[in-house]
């Protein structure tokens, strides 16, 4: 869609797009530092509140006449952990090393039972710990909240006991402080588009001027008439070598437009006389293999022999009528013989397009006896005739040639297939098989499969092949049974 739009358009969407993500960006770094702040805030926090805990417990563990034991614990700090809690304006709970609770210095904790003993995974935490400290992470009701676990120790700093020190993450201030950033850096950057958007339409407008009138001079070149040259002041290096090259150009049409005019009227007369030619070497090559096949053929016994002689007759007349159908279609600079459609039996036409090549490996296969469609009979045995002789010109270096003619029904069309085990058509080929004047042999003008492409056309059929080079290929052609010219 982006390669579709305009230079102009793609300057002006690239300069708003960069300062759109380049705000984008910036808003997202200062919510990710003020959230990385915040954190270690809060770790740092907990690691002084932690401490000083840790300072007040050790003095308590220092005056206690209690020997400093896991079991005294409970006597030690059945006082002390008020105190302390008031103190540091902060609670804290103690465990024994086994995880179980042994002092809250909130009354309402013990009875809870979620919280009366440490799990597994926090005691392992603890022990595995290098630092003998573990905190972890959790939420509750939307907020955040760290806990932290270390251990309580004698003077001999072995551990008697386990430190939890809840922290509640309160961020409302951080929060709003961003929001307000984020709120001015809004504005900032809304200033900063509106800037850019007026920017980039003044930029990109001065940038493609000077190519908008190139493209408008180009647009209007005309090779029947004198063209105006391109005459811009103060361009820059590219555009005036645009412009250069532009004029040289203007200069060579000049020169060449009267060359041109005389090889286009020349060419038309030559095509026209090829094509002509074509047409009337077409119902030769039948006529002149309709008479071999009929000397070779021919027994004056055969009780048949009338019908075959008629039937060959009319073969040949139907090719003398069309040659001379070509020649008032030339003397009269018309069209080609017009269609002259009848209901016809497809597969009779197609054998008896078949009977005039002696080539014993020209197979034929039908699904149906009968296959009614309505066109012209000449014009359908040309069609036939031109595609076998094709794959005929294709397979003379195969071992074992074979070309096969199918002929059956898809939906409300009649498909001809012809299939050989020829030579293929490569890839390079494969886009100009259909043009005029294209072939790959080394005799004839190339016109068959062009005029196969029109006649079907008209019918408003359709034609296509699948090739493998070394392997063969396929040409298909689709009729619609009930025919509906293409008007011109």
């Amino acid at each position: 869609m982006f390669k579709k739009l305009s230079l102009r358009s793609r300057i002006f969407i690239a300069m708003i797009l960069l300062v759109v993500i380049a705000s984008v960006l910036i808003a997202g770094i200062t919510v990710y530092q003020y959230r990385e702040q915040s954190r270690d805030y809060h770790d740092d926090r907990l690691e002084r509140k932690e401490e000083q805990i840790k300072q007040s417990i050790g003095y308590t563990l220092k005056k206690t006449t209690y020997p400093p034991t896991t079991e005294n614990l409970e006597y030690i700090f059945k006082d002390e952990i008020y105190e302390i809690a008031d103190v540091q304006n902060v609670n804290f709970n103690i465990y024994d090393l086994e995880g179980q609770l042994i002092k809250s210095s909130r009354p309402k904790f013990e009875s809870d039972s979620l919280s009366n003993c440490l799990s597994a995974e926090i005691l392992n935490n603890l022990a595995i710990n290098a630092s003998k400290r573990y905190v972890e992470e959790n939420s509750a009701a939307g907020d955040k909240y760290q806990a932290s676990y270390t251990y309580i120790t004698d003077g001999k700093f072995k551990p008697i006991g386990i430190l939890n020190l809840p922290y509640f993450e309160d961020n409302s201030f951080n929060d709003m402080e961003l929001r307000e950033f984020l709120m001015r850096l809004g504005g900032v950057y809304f200033l900063m588009l509106l800037l850019a958007i007026a920017l980039a339409y003044f930029i990109s407008k001065y940038i493609t001027r000077s190519l908008e009138t190139i493209a408008e001079m180009m647009g209007k070149t005309d090779l029947t008439k004198r063209n105006p040259k391109i005459d811009i002041e103060d361009p820059s290096e590219e555009i005036e070598k645009l412009v250069t090259s532009y004029n040289a150009m203007i200069d060579e049409l000049e020169q060449s437009a009267a060359k041109l005019a005389r090889s286009e009227r020349e060419q038309a007369w030559r095509e026209m006389a090829k094509q002509v030619a074509h047409e009337i070497k077409n119902p030769l090559t039948p006529m002149r293999l309709s008479v071999q096949s009929f000397e070779r053929k021919f027994d004056p016994l055969d009780p048949n022999i009338k019908n075959k002689v008629a039937e060959y007759s009319k073969t040949l007349i139907q090719q003398i009528d069309t040659m001379s159908s070509i020649a008032s279609a030339f003397s009269n600079f018309a069209e080609m013989p017009a269609q002259q459609n009848e209901t016809l039996n497809v597969i009779h036409i197609v054998k008896l397009a078949l009977d005039i090549f002696n080539e014993d490996y020209i197979h034929f296969m039908a699904d149906e006896t009968e296959i009614i469609a309505t066109l012209d009979r000449t014009q359908l045995i040309r069609v036939v005739t031109n595609l076998v002789k094709n794959a005929i010109q294709a397979v003379p270096e195969v071992a074992s040639p074979r070309i096969l003619v199918s002929v059956s029904t898809e939906d409300d069309y009649v498909k001809i297939s012809v299939a050989d085990n020829g030579i293929g058509i490569s890839d390079g080929f494969k886009e100009k098989i259909f043009e005029p004047k294209f072939t790959t042999k080394s005799s004839g003008m190339g016109l068959g499969l062009g005029m196969v492409k029109n006649i079907v056309e008209t019918y408003k059929g359709t034609i296509s092949f699948t090739s493998q080079p070394g392997k063969g290929t396929v040409f298909t052609v689709k009729f619609p049974k009930l025919t509906h010219l293409k008007t011109a």
